[in-house]
């Protein structure tokens, strides 16, 4: 034997074995070589007598042979006999429709997902561009090819995994049908079982008109007919052989080989098709060399439909349907379903608007772009108004960098977790803050200039985004009233987050840009946060309400305290780090920025950020602002702050948004008193205690020598400044 062959043996054997394994086969495991060698000498005399070479011997191995695939071929038929495969001639699903805060359709969802088509409408071109990119044999199997199977093991022999596909278009519809997508050798052999009884309940034109109709397309258009009107502009019936082959390639890898995205291998991939549509006789040498010639040529202007319309909140309405009213994927899609959700049209196009123009975002590199995701939300009522969670693309519930994202905030913490402690403990915009070395445990911040000023107030101190009096301030007024107050925002802290990084946002998680904006909504709204949502309601075709929300809201601070945050976030935006931000209305925010790791990989890069983030608000919105890179590296990391690119988007967004709409004025709480006042303080700005001597400040106020430490312990690394 020679050692190809035993190779070839010794695979078989082990992918036996797997196969076993996994279906909980017991497997006696092979004999060593002195075990073989003893099993050898006893079964000599065996041996000897020939036993293979006698025709009983050979007759009783074709009965039990037999015997078993009688068994099998009956078992395996009686399985089939109750697969039920009656959804494929059921009704199509009913499409869901979305509504805006105004109870306008705005947007639609169908799985159908599909508008179908009879087979007699798909050109025939069409058809066999399909079968030949799919299924050569689909005209001959009865539900599973073997040849495509054995061709599909001997790949998987070669490469030691079990990846290779081999599924015909029977089976692939079965599979999107009727089972989950994990590869295992289960799923498999259900999927030939119900491949089988498909083939026997319809026709092999039924076969392909289902699978015409549900597979998918790109650029969330499932089915055929949707498929042709976005990308064509035409119905299905007047697909010509070169749109049906670029059609035809898309199923394999609608993002790769999508047009839109990437026209070239749109056109590799079309060509691909039209050589086997030549190789299987489909079409002529001549019809080839024409349609191979000929460029792709997409849709002119806007599609009149509402499927795909505002995706980025759609996106967003499913996941919030299904992880907060229990819905499936499924029921959303088919089920007819009315959502009534708080989007507000305008805010939102003015979001995706400005998410589509690459000028407002710092440029990437070629092999990653540089992501970003922006909430928006009405602080009175914590309904989402607008929301976009990518940056170039167009993924059906792609991961949300709006939603789903845990980044650190960076100095956008600070009114949170820092300020607005402070002034609950009796600090205002006045308040003298130490600024100067620190090292507190071995904690020793640095501020971004690496300069120390002795002293500054706090409104300097917010205003310039210096670090060391964050932490200073938030040493004095404890870390318990710190992470309290950013808990009652909504901030998910852990006991793991009780350090002093907390001050300038090193969170051991991270947030999103949907938590920071509702959060900053309490500022917004006098003290009060309202828990953010998207979904008003949902009901049926026939107003049957299945789910409505429910507002929750949070006391997070007094409205004195909320409204004299706001006033020190104006003057952030009117004289500070977020001037970029500054509508030419009442606008408050923060801006936030993230160093890079101080580790081997990042050494002798002098300026960079990982994370950068904007949070600030009007009179009628909320929004937050982050960018970075999906994975961070030596050679993906930002050069930009919290100041300039996402407080230019929020200008730019929030200034479409709030076009032609009234300007307001901050409201102010009932019986506010002005805390810049100095007759209601003491002379370092702190609000006095009844019946305190208002010449003498207290011991607290004291300023401090610009080089004294507050506790001189052996110095850490220090974090540098965050803007």
């Amino acid at each position: 034997m020679n050692k190809q062959m035993k190779a070839l043996l010794f695979q078989i054997g082990s992918t036996l074995f797997k196969y076993a394994k996994a279906l909980n086969i017991k497997v006696i495991k092979p004999l060593g070589k002195t075990s073989f060698a003893l099993v050898k000498k006893r079964t000599a005399r065996i041996r000897s007598t020939h036993f293979w070479k006698k025709s009983k011997f050979w007759k009783r191995v074709f009965i039990s042979l037999t015997a078993l695939l009688i068994l099998f071929i009956s078992g395996f038929s009686i399985y089939v006999s109750t697969l039920d495969v009656s959804k494929l001639q059921s009704p199509l699903a009913q499409p869901t429709y979305i509504y805006d805060r105004y109870e306008n359709k705005v947007s639609e969802l169908s799985s159908s997902k599909i508008d179908p088509v009879p087979i007699e409408k798909v050109p025939k071109t069409m058809q066999q561009a399909i079968v030949a990119t799919e299924d050569r044999r689909f005209y001959e199997h009865q539900g599973v090819d073997i040849w495509s199977i054995f061709r599909a093991l001997v790949h998987d022999l070669r490469s030691g995994n079990f990846s290779e596909g081999g599924s015909t278009i029977t089976q692939q519809l079965a599979k999107n049908m009727f089972l989950p997508t994990d590869k295992t050798l289960n799923r498999k052999l259900k999927e030939a079982a119900y491949a089988f009884k498909i083939e026997l309940t319809l026709s092999k034109d039924q076969i392909l008109e289902e699978y015409l109709n549900q597979i998918y397309f790109g650029e969330g258009r499932w089915g055929i007919q949707n498929a042709a009107q976005y990308y064509f502009g035409k119905n299905v019936q007047d697909l010509d052989l070169a749109e049906s082959a670029m059609l035809a390639g898309l199923p394999k890898a609608p993002s790769l080989f999508n047009p839109v995205k990437d026209k070239e291998k749109a056109l590799e991939r079309r060509n691909v098709v039209l050589s086997l549509m030549k190789e299987q006789n489909y079409i002529s040498e001549a019809d080839y060399e024409r349609a191979h010639s000929s460029p792709i040529t997409l849709r002119k202007g806007v599609l009149d439909t509402l499927s795909g319309k505002f995706e980025p909140y759609v996106n967003y309405v499913l996941d919030e349907a299904i992880s907060l009213y229990g819905f499936t994927e499924d029921q959303l899609l088919t089920g007819g379903l009315q959502i009534y959700t708080e989007m507000d049209p305008k805010v939102q196009q003015a979001a995706e608007d400005v998410y589509n123009d690459n000028q407002y975002f710092p440029q990437g590199k070629p092999d990653q772009i540089v992501q970003s995701g922006m909430a928006i939300i009405d602080q009175h009522n914590g309904g989402i108004r607008g929301l976009v969670g990518n940056r170039e693309q167009s993924v059906f519930r792609a991961f949300d960098h709006a939603t789903q994202l845990k980044r650190q905030p960076g100095s956008s913490i600070k009114p949170l977790a820092v300020y607005g402690p402070a002034l609950e403990k009796g600090y205002t915009p006045n308040s003298l803050l130490y600024d100067g070395p620190l090292n507190i445990n071995g904690y020793s911040p640095k501020d971004y200039d690496y300069q120390y000023r002795g002293q500054v107030t706090m409104e300097n101190a917010l205003q310039n985004s210096w670090n060391i009096p964050a932490v200073w301030l938030l040493n004095e007024v404890g870390l318990d009233s710190g992470m309290s107050f950013a808990q009652r925002a909504g901030l998910p802290l852990t006991t793991n987050d009780r350090t002093l990084s907390l001050a300038l946002g090193g969170l051991t998680t991270g947030v999103s840009p949907l938590q920071m904006a509702q959060a900053y909504g309490a500022f917004a709204n006098l003290g009060t946060m309202n828990k953010a949502y998207a979904i008003d309601k949902i009901a049926s075709a026939n107003g049957y309400v299945f789910a409505q929300a429910k507002s929750e809201s949070v006391q997070v601070t007094d409205p004195q305290n909320a409204y004299t945050m706001t006033k020190l976030l104006e003057n952030v935006v009117n004289n500070g780090t977020g001037k970029n931000a500054f509508l030419g209305r009442p606008t408050a925010g923060k801006t936030g920025s993230v160093e890079l790791p101080h580790t081997q990989e990042f050494s002798g890069i002098a300026k960079g950020a990982k994370d950068v983030w904007f949070v600030g608000y009007t009179p009628e919105l909320t929004a937050a602002i982050w960018m970075g890179y999906d994975k961070t590296d030596q050679n993906h990391y930002l050069t930009i702050s919290g100041g300039s690119g996402p407080a230019v988007v929020f200008y730019e967004v929030l200034s479409r948004a709030l076009k032609d709409t009234p300007v307001q004025e901050f409201m102010i709480p009932q019986g506010y008193q002005e805390p810049w006042d100095p007759s209601a303080f003491g002379i370092f700005g702190n609000k006095r205690d009844p019946g305190s001597n208002p010449n003498v400040p207290s011991l607290r106020d004291q300023p401090l020598n610009p080089g004294q430490k507050l506790n001189p312990k052996p110095k850490g690394k220090g974090k540098k400044g965050d803007k």
